[in-house]
């Protein structure tokens, strides 16, 4: 009654109120002027002015930089994944896709799409968004920064560091001495070209070599720590100098760059003596989500807008000024990690590709339409690798570094990825590097980068110890290896319990790794310690509680399903436990249709729907990284629905057919190692049927008898789920539970969905 009730008062007061609105309307119509005149309009008209009101619309300024962000965000995820799946930083795709969407390639094959696509009055709504993304991503290199790090471990990483500045820039200052006449812009004198050309041989990425550090596992190691530093101090050094440079080149000369040079140091002063501990007092007060209200983050961002404006007007361009002003956040790793996440997806994913596509727009390697042109490509190639991994290699032995150590440091200080293309952007917008050059330079970029993870390969290679590796083999030989993968810390504490139930009484005879692979994140990499800290402490007390040892793996991953897959398939794994999540997907039309069209936007799952794969996607009600998991994973797979899992004294095991014959085999595990109650359901008659299947029962019964409880196909009443602590089920069962929506789902317990292993 009431639900009718109200129906009728909103049908009433939605039909009164519109109605009077049409009158009052029709009402001021008659109160314009010579309007009396009614305008009857043919549809043909109608027509005609909703197509130019459509198109209008279309070429709106608004309309096109959307369309614009759309695609490139797209066609940078598309490139960046398919660089991850060959081992390169998803930088080197997203670079390439810049190159891909200008005139090198969409703007040579498909000139009327590129100009519509991009328009040449956009360019510069598309440039100056691009340079908010690179403010933002600068503040955020400028907070990772950890100055302590670099006092502690001042002495090899300056050495290394300058040594690595001062060789390439001297190279690169020799090589303008002899391309100057050729390739410098008119009326640009020798020292701004040299010295940029100079610098732009000398920049390391640090942050896509923080990125390779981590995913390569050497972060903890003396050799991630000595090269994460000595980027740190090449990043500082080399903004430093870059500020330098600018001044001069504005200037014309050393002696006319003084007064920027001047005002540069008054400004570094006032950061560093004044302004930061402002900002210490704040960020000390403000450590918790709770407390830091949007009064105190305007301070910081008010702060990050004013140093970028005092060092443009200053002279030497707003982004030192957005990096100096992260060097001086709070030291407060809480806070850091807080205000990151309010800037950092929106810099990196939605900005900073901007950025690529800008850069890629002005790379036109159709200008190297010359042997010649090539040939001094590949000099400027040369030069820059020669510099950079020389010089770092030679300046890490020096400093008492192994030959293998050295070489690292060499392959890793010469990649240049985005900082170089920041640079490279800032000597192009000042008119010192022509097309030509930059084209080249942003080439060299691309090389220097991509050859970071195959050098790498070949040192290791080349340094590999065969003999440690094969001694662990044989430790591992006969051992049973459970792997669990966890997101959440409490996840792991439940998959580890689970584990313990299985092999708890194997003593030294078994192995179980947690693994917890962590988003990528451009904060302070000098504080993954306290990450994996954070993530294990947990299940590293859940270890000890029940005095079984873990083995830990702590990865940062861009592709977080890849990387999960990867370590299960050339782990040697025998079991791998996961949890199974909440699809975003599930329960709506809307969420169902959002599920279809992430997945035909998702490279993995086409290539899946190729190769017939697709069809162990059907499970919608785990998660999409469960599922992935499912579809990619060769070993047995069991996901674990947890309903306050404590402790397992009864289990109950539905049998569906001939297909579930693998349950019985961890059954058995479960009986001889923990002692627990199988209560089996032949649901379809067929559990006698299966030779197999009888004789590994008979066994169980032999060596642990009154442990397995038979039920036949007429059960009863579906509570005595309660009375157990865990489902022990196939995937092919489980997914007939939720096609029949069984009650079953009502009263469940705990469940193990079991998935057996894939050829």
């Amino acid at each position: 009654m009431k639900r009718l009730r109200n129906l009728f008062f909103y049908i009433g007061t939605i039909g009164g109120f519109s109605a009077l609105m049409y009158w009052i309307v029709q009402l001021g119509g008659e109160l314009e002027p010579g309007m009396n005149v009614t305008v009857h309009e043919t549809g043909e008209s109608q027509l005609s002015m909703f197509t130019e009101t459509f198109i209008h619309n279309l070429t709106h300024p608004l309309a096109i930089l959307l369309l614009q962000i759309v695609t490139i965000i797209l066609v940078a995820r598309l490139f960046g994944w398919f660089c991850k799946k060959i081992g390169q930083p998803t930088v080197i795709g997203e670079i390439i896709a810049g190159i891909v969407l200008g005139p090198s390639l969409l703007g040579m094959y498909f000139p009327g799409f590129s100009a519509a696509l991009f328009p040449v009055q956009s360019l510069g709504n598309l440039q100056f968004l691009s340079q908010i993304g690179l403010i933002l991503f600068m503040f955020v290199i400028g907070m990772e920064l950890d100055l302590k790090v670099l006092k502690n471990q001042a002495h090899e990483a300056v050495v290394v560091s300058h040594a690595s500045i001062i060789i390439p820039f001297t190279l690169g200052m020799g090589l303008a001495y002899f391309i100057y006449s050729s390739f410098a812009p008119q009326g640009v004198p020798f020292a701004s070209f040299g010295l940029f050309l100079g610098i732009s041989m000398s920049i390391t990425a640090f942050p896509v070599l923080a990125r390779i550090v981590q995913e390569r596992g050497i972060y903890k190691t003396r050799l991630g720590a000595i090269v994460i530093t000595c980027a740190a101090a090449d990043d500082i050094t080399a903004w430093s100098l870059l500020a330098a440079v600018i001044a001069i080149a504005k200037a014309g000369s050393f002696i006319s760059s003084m007064p920027t040079i001047l005002m540069a140091l008054v400004y570094v002063f006032v950061m560093l003596k004044l302004v930061m501990p402002f900002l210490k007092r704040v960020g000390d007060l403000h450590t918790s989500r709770e407390n830091l209200s949007k009064s105190v983050v305007a301070i910081f961002f008010l702060v990050l807008l004013l140093s970028s404006y005092a060092t443009e007007i200053i002279g030497i361009h707003a982004l030192f000024g957005a990096f100096m002003a992260g060097v001086i956040m709070p030291d407060n790793q809480k806070f850091k990690q807080i205000f990151i996440e309010k800037v950092e997806d929106v810099a990196l994913v939605l900005l900073l590709p901007l950025f690529f596509v800008f850069t890629g727009l002005r790379t036109q390697i159709g200008l190297l339409n010359d042997p010649y042109l090539w040939k001094i490509c590949g000099l400027v190639i040369l030069v820059a690798v020669t510099g950079k991994f020389a010089g770092s290699t030679l300046a890490a032995k020096f400093v008492g570094q192994s030959w293998r150590d050295s070489f690292m440091i060499g392959a890793l200080m010469n990649t240049r990825g985005l900082v170089e293309l920041v640079v490279l952007n800032i000597g192009y917008d000042l008119g010192i590097l022509s097309s030509e050059i930059f084209t080249m330079l942003v080439i060299m970029a691309l090389v220097t980068t991509f050859m970071t993870a195959p050098v790498l390969h070949i040192i290791d290679k080349l340094f590999k110890k065969k003999a440690k590796a094969e001694m662990q083999e044989i430790i591992d030989m006969g051992k049973f290896k459970i792997l669990i993968s966890f997101g959440k810390p409490e996840m792991g504490v439940v998959l580890l319990r689970l584990a313990n139930f299985l092999v708890k009484s194997k003593n030294g005879n078994t192995q179980i790794s947690a693994l917890h692979v962590s988003p990528n994140s451009l904060l302070n990499k000098f504080k993954m310690d306290d990450y994996e800290r954070e993530s294990f402490d947990p299940l590293v007390a859940e270890s000890k509680k029940l005095n079984q040892p873990v083995e830990k793996i702590f990865k940062i991953s861009e592709d977080i399903q890849s990387d999960i897959v990867e370590t299960i398939n050339e782990g040697d794994y025998d079991l791998l436990l996961v949890g199974i999540g909440h699809s975003i997907f599930k329960g709506s039309l809307l969420g169902n249709l959002l599920g279809y069209s992430t997945r035909f936007f998702n490279p993995d799952y086409l290539l899946d729907r190729v190769s017939g794969k697709e069809k162990l996607f059907k499970t919608s009600s785990f998660a999409e990284l469960t599922m992935h998991v499912l579809a990619k994973s060769k070993i047995p797979v069991g996901i674990l629905i947890d309903n306050n899992l404590q402790n397992i004294d009864r289990i109950f095991l539905p049998f569906f057919g001939n297909g579930d014959g693998f349950l019985i085999e961890y059954a058995r595990k479960f009986i001889s190692n923990s002692g627990v109650q199988i209560t089996i359901f032949d649901a379809t008659g067929k559990l006698g049927s299966d030779v197999t299947v009888k004789e590994s029962l008979r066994a169980i019964e032999q060596q642990a008898p009154d442990h397995i409880t038979i039920l036949g196909e007429k059960m009863g009443e579906t509570g005595f789920l309660n009375e157990n602590d865990l489902m022990l089920i196939s995937l092919e069962g489980w997914e007939k539970l939720v096609r029949a929506n069984s009650t079953w789902l009502k009263d469940l317990p705990s469940a193990l969905i079991m998935r057996p292993q894939t050829i």
